[in-house]
């Protein structure tokens, strides 16, 4: 009988390091985490296995926007899970209906259709877009075209890493879906030149965020809006990390008035409790799918609904988009007083903030690693930017702490 034995790169490791070296041992290397084993978390902080506290200020890419463990979040989720957690949509529940009532009012969207993952909302809206290019603008079937913006991050499954710039995501996992197309993103006469006859929808995160927090220029989505209108184009805008409070409105894209034709919504959805999301979007589109189209035994569970439905009250009972909107200015002033030569720009809105590290001081690897050191985690991305976009309960103390740690990593990377 043949034993399985430890692998080479990985030995025993002492009981401190366990839970690291197991991981590494038995998980697949698709991450770099920070080198920290936390087992807790409560308002804007985490505990590790040593039962050090840090500040958290990335709140898992904008997942857990009200903090962990918030209490009235937990209640709902313990009290629903008591009562009923999942049936599949084979059936009716109390919670869902409910639940997608006031995801659709607070939106000003007609409908939504909840999934788990961010990514899988996406997909969702690429086949709604589909469908209604070929039901409603009648484009000949299979020739729908979506355009995307370049540095776009929808997620990781394959229809969407096939439309991605970033060739990593890409490398080995080909061939891809057709249909797509990229324009320079904060370029809207690009995009109008890139419309064809064919184009179903143009798919847009209103501020990038995994490729930097990258923030378009002043009126290009209300330019995008119009181009859209023109050619009959659906505008469709990636909020999964944006969504619900997080740049300092409830949608980034009513930063400039505007309201798309679809929307998708994820992370902070689920309370930072559990995967929640959902695609909304106006009646002609959300009635291209009929009983069979499209589905998912976990979307729109009782349990989901239930916490989702208490997120987004909670959401406007703690006014957290306003909050968001004073802490991220607030936290933005701080971080460009410090005008450090290490610190190339501070960019964002809210408290979804990008400070770009000039790589010839350090990496933005080397500063986050250095930052956990001083209490503060966060993760970089591109290897220049550190991200900062705590949980929207955070206090000004609290930013005071992460900003001053901030400063002494740089005075000793100096």
């Amino acid at each position: 009988m043949h034993t399985a034995t430890p692998h080479a790169a990985f030995p025993a490791a002492a009981p401190g390091d366990a839970p690291i070296a197991l991981e590494a041992q038995y998980g697949a290397h698709n991450y770099h985490p920070l080198p920290v084993v936390l087992t807790r978390g409560a308002g804007a902080y985490l505990f590790d296995d040593a039962g050090r506290r840090y500040l958290d200020m990335m709140s898992a890419y904008s997942a857990v926007s009200f903090g962990h463990s918030h209490p009235v979040l937990v209640r709902a989720l313990t009290e629903q899970a008591g009562r009923l957690a999942v049936t599949s949509r084979a059936f009716h529940t109390d919670q869902l209906g409910p639940f997608l009532q006031r995801l659709s009012r607070m939106t000003g969207m007609a409908r939504a259709l909840p999934m788990n993952s961010g990514a899988e909302a996406v997909e969702t809206a690429i086949k709604a877009a589909r469908k209604w290019a070929y039901k409603v603008k009648r484009v000949p079937e299979g020739q729908a075209q979506i355009l995307v913006a370049e540095g776009n991050f929808a997620g990781r499954t394959t229809t969407i890493v096939g439309f991605s710039s970033e060739a990593q995501y890409r490398d080995g996992f080909g061939p891809f879906a057709p249909g797509f197309a990229s324009v320079p993103f904060g370029d809207a006469p690009a995009l109008e030149a890139a419309i064809t006859p064919h184009t179903a929808a143009f798919i847009v995160e209103p501020i990038q965020g995994e490729a930097g927090i990258v923030v378009p220029p002043a009126g290009y989505l209300k330019a995008v809006r119009e181009i859209c209108n023109r050619h009959n184009v659906l505008m469709i805008c990636d909020e999964v990390q944006t969504g619900l409070g997080r740049t300092g409105a409830l949608l980034a894209c009513d930063h400039e008035g505007v309201k798309p034709d679809g929307l998708t919504l994820g992370k902070a959805l689920g309370g930072g409790l559990l995967p929640v999301s959902a695609f909304l979007a106006r009646d002609d589109v959300m009635a291209q799918f009929t009983p069979g189209d499209h589905g998912s035994t976990f979307g729109g569970n009782p349990l989901a609904a239930a916490v989702g439905h208490a997120a987004l009250s909670l959401l406007e009972r703690e006014q957290l988009v306003q909050r968001a909107a004073d802490q991220g200015a607030y936290l933005m002033a701080r971080l460009r007083a410090l005008a450090h030569p290490a610190i190339t720009e501070v960019r964002g809105r809210g408290l979804l903030v990008g400070v770009v590290i000039d790589p010839r001081v350090a990496s933005a690897r080397q500063v986050c690693e250095a930052l956990m050191h001083e209490g503060v985690l966060t993760k970089d991305t591109h290897h220049t930017v550190v991200r900062l976009a705590p949980p929207l309960v955070i206090e000004r103390e609290q930013i005071d702490v992460a900003v001053q740690a901030l400063a002494r990593v740089l005075r000793s990377l100096a």
